[in-house]
C-alpha cells in the first residue's frame, strides 16, 4: 500500500486535564465537578458527593500528577514521535468558581507554559475546552447547565482562552462528548456533561434536553467568537461515537437502530447544520417538552458553525425492539443486547474495528466536512514483568486492527481525516470508574487504584510498536 495518509496527518495521543493533572488545588484553582467524584471499579460507578468529604477517596486529585511532570512526559511524548497532543484547559483553573471578573493568571500561565513546552518540542496542541469539567460553584448555584446564566459564564472562559493562545493552538474543540448525556438515566454522565443534579420528580429527559441546548447555544456563540479572534482557527465539536446496529434484519430492529442513532447524534446536526434535525422537534412535540429556545438561540447556532468533526470511537453497540418497547421511549439504548460478532474487553466493551470505518463513513456520508479521531483506545490489565518490561500484545493488536481500518476509510472510501490521537497515550485516572489500574497508555505510570505509587514512568511494549507506525506515517503497522 502506497503512502495513503497526507504528509501533515496529525499522530498524536489524547488526555484531559482532570484525568491526569492533579495538583487541584494549586495556584488558585477551584472545584471542579471531576474533584468531586470518588474512585469506582469494574463494576461499580464513582460516586458523587456533596462536595469535598475528608473520609472520601478523589483520584482526580492528583491524577498522575502531570502538573508537575508535564516536562518530562513531553520529552516521552517527543520521543514517540508525535506531532500532536491533545489535552484540555481545566475551567476551573482559569475562573475557580466561574463567575470570577477576571481570570486567574497562575493558570493562564500555567497553560501558556505548557503549549511552550509542547511547541518547543514539535508537539501542536489540540485543545478542549470543557472536557467533562465545570466549575464545582455553577453546579451548587445554578444547577448547571440547566440554567442560561452558564451559557455567559461558559462563552467568557471560551473567549479569554481564545485571545490568551491565538498564537499557540490552532485546533479547538469546546464540550467533550456533549452527546453522552442522552443517557440521562446516568447520573454520572449528565453530572460531568452538564453539571445535572437531579431532584426527585423532575423530568430528567426534558431538562437533559435544556442543558444540552443551552451548551450548543455556547459553543455555538463560543465558536463564532473564536473565528472573530483568529480565522485560521479550526475549531470542532466532539462527538462520542458508537454505531448502533440493528441485532437482526427484522424491520424493526433496523428502525430501532436507526431512531437511537438519531436520538443520539442529533448534536452533530446542530454544530454541523446550526438547526435541530426536524425528527427531533417532532419528538419534543409529542413528548409536550418545553425547551426554551430564543430567536437570539437560533441565530447563534447557525452562525456558528463548527470546522470540522472530533469524535471518540472505542466500541459499537447492537439493539433489539421487543414487543414491551416503543420508538418513542425515552432511552433507547435500554433496549441494547450483546453483538456476537464481536469481542469484549475486561470491562465489557465490544471490539470492533470495523465500526470505527463505518463511524467514518457515516459522519462523511451525513456532513461532509473534515473528521478527526480524537479518542480511540483499548482499558485494560498490564502486568510489570520482574524487570519491569510491560508486554501489551492486545494493545497492540487494538490499535493496529483500528488504524488498518482508519486507512481504509481514507484510501478507498475518500474520507476527509485530520489525524488520530488514540486515548491515554499514558496511563491516567479513567474518567467511568476513576480508576488508575484500567490502563489505555503506551506509557506506564507507576500508581495503583488506591493512590499509591511512585508515579515512574516507564515504556511499555506498545510504545516502540506505536512510536515505529508514526515513523512510517502509518505504513508499517
Amino acid at each position: 500500500m502506497t503512502n495513503s495518509l497526507s504528509e501533515n496527518f496529525l499522530w498524536g495521543g489524547a488526555v484531559a486535564a482532570h484525568q491526569l493533572e492533579g495538583a487541584w488545588q494549586a495556584d488558585g484553582k477551584g472545584v471542579s465537578v471531576s474533584d468531586v467524584m470518588t474512585v469506582g471499579g469494574p463494576d461499580a460507578e464513582r460516586k458523587i458527593t456533596q462536595g469535598v468529604q475528608p473520609d472520601e477517596y478523589y483520584p482526580n486529585h492528583e491524577g498522575i500528577d502531570f502538573y508537575h511532570h508535564y516536562k518530562e512526559d513531553i520529552a516521552m511524548f517527543k520521543d514517540l514521535g508525535l506531532n500532536s497532543f491533545r489535552t484540555s484547559i481545566a475551567w476551573t483553573r482559569i475562573f475557580p468558581t466561574g463567575e470570577e471578573l477576571e481570570p486567574n493568571e497562575a493558570g493562564l500561565q500555567f497553560y501558556d507554559d505548557l503549549f511552550d513546552e509542547l511547541i518547543a518540542n514539535g508537539i501542536e496542541p489540540v485543545i478542549t475546552l470543557s472536557h467533562f469539567e465545570m466549575p464545582y460553584h455553577l453546579v451548587t448555584k445554578y444547577g448547571g447547565f440547566r440554567d442560561r446564566r452558564v451559557i455567559d459564564l461558559f462563552v467568557k472562559y471560551a473567549e479569554v482562552c481564545f485571545n490568551r493562545y491565538k498564537n499557540k493552538v490552532h485546533y479547538w474543540m469546546t464540550f467533550n462528548e456533549i452527546n453522552n448525556q442522552a443517557r440521562f438515566d446516568n447520573d454520572f454522565v449528565v453530572f460531568t456533561n452538564s453539571g445535572l443534579d437531579f431532584k426527585p420528580g423532575e423530568n430528567r429527559e426534558e431538562i437533559m434536553y435544556q442543558a444540552s441546548h443551552n451548551e450548543l447555544v455556547a459553543s455555538a456563540r463560543a465558536t463564532r467568537i473564536g473565528h472573530a479572534i483568529n480565522p485560521d482557527f479550526e475549531i470542532g465539536c466532539m462527538i462520542a461515537m458508537g454505531p448502533i446496529y440493528p441485532e437482526t434484519m427484522n424491520p424493526d430492529d433496523v428502525l430501532l437502530a436507526q431512531k437511537a442513532m438519531e436520538r443520539n447524534y442529533f448534536y452533530a446536526d446542530v454544530h454541523v447544520n446550526g438547526e435541530y434535525p426536524e425528527s427531533l422537534l417532532k419528538y419534543w412535540d409529542r413528548k409536550g417538552f418545553n425547551i426554551e429556545r430564543t430567536e437570539d438561540d437560533l441565530r447563534d447556532l447557525k452562525q456558528g458553525t463548527v470546522d470540522y468533526i472530533g469524535f471518540s470511537y472505542y466500541m459499537s453497540a447492537a439493539v433489539h425492539k421487543d414487543e414491551t418497547l416503543s420508538f418513542d421511549d425515552s432511552n433507547l439504548m435500554n433496549s441494547s443486547v450483546d453483538n456476537t460478532y464481536v469481542p469484549k474487553s475486561d470491562w465489557g466493551w465490544q471490539i470492533d474495528p470495523r465500526g470505527l470505518r463505518y463511524a467514518l463513513n457515516w459522519f462523511t456520508d451525513k456532513y461532509h466536512i473534515p473528521l478527526f479521531i480524537v479518542e480511540n483506545g483499548l482499558g485494560a490489565y498490564d502486568k510489570v514483568e520482574a524487570d519491569g518490561s510491560i508486554h501489551d500484545d492486545y494493545r497492540i493488536n487494538y490499535l493496529r486492527d483500528h488504524i488498518e481500518q482508519m486507512k481504509l476509510a481514507v484510501t478507498e472510501d475518500g474520507v476527509d481525516l485530520i489525524g488520530y490521537t488514540p486515548w491515554g497515550l499514558i496511563d491516567l485516572v479513567s474518567a467511568g470508574t476513576g480508576e488508575m489500574d484500567k490502563r489505555y497508555g503506551v506509557i506506564y505510570v507507576d500508581k495503583n487504584n488506591a493512590g499509591e505509587g511512585t508515579l515512574t514512568r516507564s515504556k511499555k511494549d506498545s510504545f516502540d510498536w506505536f512510536k515505529h507506525v508514526i515513523e512510517t506515517n502509518g505504513e508499517e503497522l
